[in-house]
Order: structure tokens, then C-alpha cells, then sequence
């Protein structure tokens, strides 16, 4: 697979140069040899120096955000290039700095603005194949993407749906148990109230018996003749 191009600038032929004094451009021409020997925490140095003499000019800013960017320090690189974008109306240039811009948020993932990066920048060189390659490739990341946040969406939506259901069958249990307890109770209540009657039917019975056979001995007493005493002689 290709790697992502970065542009930079290394010939200050490229740029107006007019404005800068005599020191900031032996800054960035300094700046310019390391950096083509890839040292480029000495041309950051230099550049920084340039950029402290004169921080409007287009190119120092550039070049300093290559720097940046080469070091590992992308979100330092993007603020200068972003600086750069509204100032400079160069087509050559501002091509440049959209390229590099969408590969900064093309490695950070950033595939929507990373697009419209390279679009811009196509808009100003539409013959360029480095940046229409990048963006073919962030165009496919973001639909990969895309994909993968919808698989992912789909696996969390039947997750829920398998809680949801899981939820409805314990509040159904429950109703059921709380059913069964009920039912339970009233059976329980209905032979404890059978057990009771029984036990009154029973007494009532055993009271009768008790009456009956007491009249039945009073009857008895009454109807007994008390014998006559003989006196001894």
C-alpha cells in the first residue's frame, strides 16, 4: 500500500519573498538544508528564529509546520497550516497546505474533514495523483468505518432487545409467583375456616349430648320412690 505524501517546501523561490528581511530568509534557507538532511530538530530551531522575526510571512509559517509535523507534533503543524489557509490565495500554495492539512486528520481518523482537505486541495491542482490517491483511500477508511459503527450499533441493538426480553420475562415470573402466593393464601384461608366450622359443629354436638343426658338423669331422679325407714324395736 502507498504511503500518504506529505508536501514541503524547500525553495523559497516558491514563495514571495519580498517581505521578509534579510535575516528571516537566511533563517529559513538554513532551515531548508537540515531539513532536506532530515534533521529536523534543527530546522525546527531555525525556522522558530525566522518565525519570531517575522510571523506573518507564508512560508516560514509553512515550513515551521513541517517541522512540526515531522517531529510528531501534528496539532502544532495544523495550526500553522490552518493560519496559513486564510491568508494565502496562491493556487500552488494553497494546494500545498490542503494536502498536508488532510493528512494530518486522515492519520488521526478524522476521515470527514480529512475529504474535504483533499477536495480543496484538488480544487486548486485537479491533476495532482499523490492527493488523489489519499483521497480515494480516506474515502474507503470512512466507509469502512461507517460499516464497523454500524455493526457495532446492530450488536448494541440486540443486546438490548435481548435485555429488554429478558426483562418482560422476569416481570411475567414474577406475576405468576405473586399469582401462585395468592392463590396459596386463599386455599390456606379456606381450610383453616373449614377446620374452624368443623371444630364449633363438633363442640355444638358434644353440648347437645351433654344436655340430653342430663335431662334424661334428672328424669330419672324424679321418677324414683324413696324407701320407708322401719323403727327398731
Amino acid at each position: 500500500m502507498k504511503k500518504l505524501v506529505i508536501f514541503i517546501i524547500l525553495h523559497s523561490s516558491l514563495f514571495t519573498i519580498n517581505l521578509f528581511s534579510q535575516n528571516v530568509r537566511d533563517y529559513i534557507r538554513r532551515g531548508n538544508r537540515q531539513y532536506r538532511d532530515s534533521i529536523y530538530d534543527k530546522s525546527q530551531v531555525l525556522y522558530q528564529k525566522g518565525f519570531e522575526k517575522d510571523s506573518t510571512g507564508v512560508e516560514i509559517n509553512y515550513n515551521l509546520g513541517n517541522s512540526f509535523l515531522f517531529l510528531g507534533q501534528p496539532k502544532e503543524a495544523m495550526r500553522l497550516y490552518e493560519k496559513v489557509s486564510k491568508t494565502e490565495h496562491d493556487k500552488e500554495k494553497r494546494h500545498m497546505i490542503f494536502h498536508n492539512m488532510g493528512v494530518i486528520l486522515q492519520s488521526q481518523k478524522q476521515f470527514g474533514p480529512a475529504i474535504e482537505a483533499y477536495k480543496e486541495a484538488l480544487r486548486c491542482a485537479p491533476a495532482d495523483n499523490e492527493t488523489r490517491y489519499n483521497l480515494v483511500l480516506c474515502q474507503r477508511q470512512l466507509k469502512n468505518q461507517d460499516q464497523q459503527n454500524g455493526g457495532q450499533d446492530n450488536q448494541n441493538g440486540d443486546k438490548n432487545e435481548q435485555d429488554k426480553q429478558k426483562q418482560e420475562q422476569q416481570k411475567q415470573d414474577k406475576q405468576q409467583q405473586q399469582k401462585k402466593d395468592e392463590q396459596q393464601q386463599q386455599q390456606q384461608q379456606q381450610e383453616n375456616q373449614m377446620s374452624k366450622e368443623n371444630a364449633e359443629q363438633m363442640l355444638n354436638a358434644a353440648m347437645q349430648n351433654e344436655r340430653q343426658t342430663q335431662d334424661k338423669v334428672k328424669k330419672q331422679l324424679q321418677q324414683a320412690q324413696p324407701r320407708r325407714l322401719q323403727k327398731q324395736w
